[in-house]
């Protein structure tokens, strides 16, 4: 953030307030948008609005401004009031100037041919998540950026991942409850619960919302196969753009249902395999083959659509976009859901029973967890 030092120049005109700082940059404020953000016009203990936007002049205009101790103080023709707003309040929030939150900066990802190993994500041990508020929040960071992280020491016990999971945000009960099993049964309802491999995927995009963060924790890791299989689908999106426009435009426009039923469940939701932003960001990855219903289409756009389906899937078996691990008994791997792909290799659990417990977090707890550790840790070092 710039700080109220940085400041070198203010020049206010009626519809204006333009802001010079030291480093050269120029920073432009619309008064509507000063009035609409006056901290007069608000709570001063929960810090919300009082005013609505009808209660605002449509064209309010700035008679004077001035910057005194790090506050620029505005007065407004027709109004009595004032407006004081601190510089970096202004400079934090000015339009392609202010500081990104740390964990809302996404590094896409490449993994396989040794590009990228488990060993280069974020870990920490249950122990010093617990005691040390730095490390939780250097973690939880890197997990929002990277979409992928690791926490070690967990107990191999059924009941410790619900004692673990508080560190990293709150469980989203679905219908498979608070947590779910990953193991072989006896004709599963799921293939997830078998031997069987399973290609890189999203899971539950038949939800609404789609959980968005799931964690898995090793409790007895197979003895053959069953390595995990990771892939970052932002950067799947990313390469998909950039190589195959026509094809990242079909799935980004194209609404895919999803569909899911059981004894206890139906569920079903529509929505892009990739969702952007209206900024165009890509936001979300939504792919799982198993559970994707017929798509409403026209005959002549089937075949586009398909097109794209296809060649979006063929960058899943690339072995350049994948990261493949064995997880450890006692390890929880934490992801992004509508970001990371996951998957498996087929296993035996003839001789040893594969057992993976899982749960969903609900995606707001987890960024809120990240921004309230990172204030309190800000105001504890304000005021010592």
């Amino acid at each position: 953030m710039t700080s109220c030092a940085a400041f070198k120049r203010l020049v206010a005109a009626p519809e204006c307030l333009t802001i010079e700082w030291q480093d050269g940059r120029t920073s432009e404020f619309a008064s509507l948008w000063l009035r609409d953000n006056m901290c007069e016009d608000r709570d001063p203990h929960s810090g919300q609005r009082l005013v609505d936007i009808t209660d605002l002049p449509e064209k309010p205009r700035i008679r004077s401004a001035a910057a005194a101790q790090g506050v620029v103080r505005i007065d407004w023709e027709e109004e009595s009031q004032s407006a004081c707003f601190e510089l970096d309040w202004l400079a934090a929030h000015a339009f392609g100037g202010g500081e990104r939150r740390p964990e809302l900066a996404h590094r896409v990802w490449l993994g396989g041919a040794g590009l990228l190993a488990t060993r280069d994500f974020a870990w920490v041990s249950l122990a010093e998540a617990r005691e040390d508020p730095r490390a939780r929040l250097t973690w939880l960071t890197r997990l929002l950026q990277d979409g992928l992280a690791f926490l070690s020491g967990v107990p191999a016990q059924e009941t410790a991942l619900l004692e673990a999971i508080p560190v990293v945000g709150r469980v989203l009960e679905t219908n498979y409850g608070l947590t779910f099993e990953v193991r072989s049964v006896p004709q599963p309802e799921n293939l997830a619960y078998s031997d069987l491999g399973l290609g890189l995927h999203t899971d539950n995009p038949y939800r609404d919302p789609v959980p968005g963060f799931q964690a898995l924790h090793a409790l007895t890791p197979s003895s053959e196969g069953g390595e995990s299989l990771f892939a970052d689908g932002f950067a799947l999106a990313e390469h998909l753009r950039s190589t195959a426009p026509d094809a990242f435009a079909q799935l980004t426009s194209t609404a895919v249902p999803f569909h899911y039923h059981s004894g206890d469940a139906d569920l079903y939701a529509e929505r892009p395999l990739i969702q952007l932003s209206v900024r165009g960001e890509v936001t979300a990855v939504h792919y799982n083959n198993r559970s994707i219903a017929p798509v409403a289409a026209a005959a002549r756009e089937t075949a586009a659509f398909y097109a794209a389906y296809r060649r979006f899937a063929a960058l899943l078996r690339d072995t350049q976009f994948q990261l493949a691990t064995r997880l450890g008994a006692g390890t929880v791997v934490v992801f992004d859901n509508q970001r990371i792909l996951h998957g498996r290799t087929a296993f035996s659990s003839a001789r040893q029973p594969r057992h993976l417990r899982g749960c969903y977090l609900a995606r707001d707890s987890v960024y809120s967890e990240t921004a309230l550790l990172r204030r309190r840790l800000a105001a504890a070092q304000i005021r010592a």
